[in-house]
């Protein structure tokens, strides 16, 4: 199977985006790693993806209509990333509630250590998961890329951007 790739620059920095030629398979911040397999060609799917993001980003867009397919991933993982595309627009949730949504209340550790390994962020929008406390938590792609796709989506959607909690962690 061919794996195609592309990068894109964003308001988050670099992006490497895959697809398999019928979905997308990740949304990788940098750095990343490349396979020298990949073909640095876009097909269809990485063009409508970098599409969207262009409007996610420029606030004309809060949803995506995507073929996900994650390139990896255990059942588990996968149930966690398939509940966290069901998080509003500009709202956030906490591990503990996340668990307690795929099924298993106790697991919040386990749903923390799936989010963070979400190949497909933003699209798969992990970054919408927080602390107990409301502290900015646990996000792969830095705490600052997770206060900015926050803040964006709460502007465009006229709710107030979160508070500075980075004292807290």
């Amino acid at each position: 199977m061919t794996t195609y790739r592309t990068t894109i620059d964003s308001p988050v920095g670099q992006l490497l985006l895959t697809s398999d030629g019928t979905s997308l398979t990740r949304l990788l911040f940098g750095p990343y790693d490349i396979d020298p397999s990949w073909v640095d060609q876009r097909d269809d799917v990485l063009d409508e993806s970098v599409h969207q993001l262009d409007d996610y980003f420029a606030g004309r867009r809060t949803d995506f209509d995507l073929p996900l397919e994650p390139a990896e991933g255990t059942a588990f993982q996968r149930r966690v990333w398939l509940e966290l595309r069901t998080i509003p627009y500009a709202t956030t949730i906490n591990y503990g509630q996340l668990a307690g949504r795929v099924g298993n209340p106790n697991a919040s550790r386990a749903v923390g250590l799936a989010n963070g390994r979400n190949p497909i962020s933003i699209v798969v929008p992990c970054h919408r998961v927080i602390g107990a406390n409301g502290s900015l938590t646990g996000y792969g792609g830095g705490l600052d890329r997770k206060r900015l796709l926050l803040d964006l989506e709460r502007r465009v959607a006229g709710t107030e951007p979160i508070e500075d909690q980075l004292s807290l962690l």
